[in-house]
């Protein structure tokens, strides 16, 4: 394995505190969804960062399979839910636009995508996730 880049962070107070990067480049303070205080929450940058790593993998597959992309747009919905039992559990919607790309060819770099993504591969399994283009869902969707 090669470590390509470690990134660091501390966050203190949890839905209600404040969190920042080792360089200060990100520094967030938090506030509870539906609480009205001024502040994002950990459902909010997890959706900004898979929706950039994504474009990112688009990108990569697009290049391996010689398809120019353009440039994508992707809308990511990551939901915060509550089981009958108390729990919390994410849920995700990735919806991608590939404005240069047919339907089938825009499908097949997005199903490609999910599979190379490193966010997409560590919710692999562990949340329920819909992947769409142009508000469309994939036909086999993880």
């Amino acid at each position: 394995m090669k470590n390509l880049y470690t990134a660091h962070a501390t966050a203190i107070g949890g839905r209600e505190g404040h969190a920042e990067t080792d360089d200060k480049k990100v520094s967030v303070d938090f506030a509870a969804p539906g609480s009205g205080k001024p502040g994002t929450n950990p459902e909010q940058l997890f959706a900004c960062g898979w929706g950039a790593c994504f474009g990112g993998a688009l990108a990569v597959v697009g290049r391996m399979q010689k398809i120019d992309i353009g440039t994508p747009n992707i809308k990511v919905d990551v939901s915060l839910n509550q089981d009958d039992q108390g729990g919390y559990f994410l849920g995700a919607v990735l919806n991608v636009s590939l404005p240069s790309l047919d339907n089938a060819t825009a499908e097949k770099l997005v199903a490609a995508a999910h599979g190379v993504c490193p966010y997409s591969k560590a919710t692999r399994g562990n949340i329920e996730v819909m992947l769409k283009v142009n508000d469309a869902p994939l036909a086999k969707a993880a």
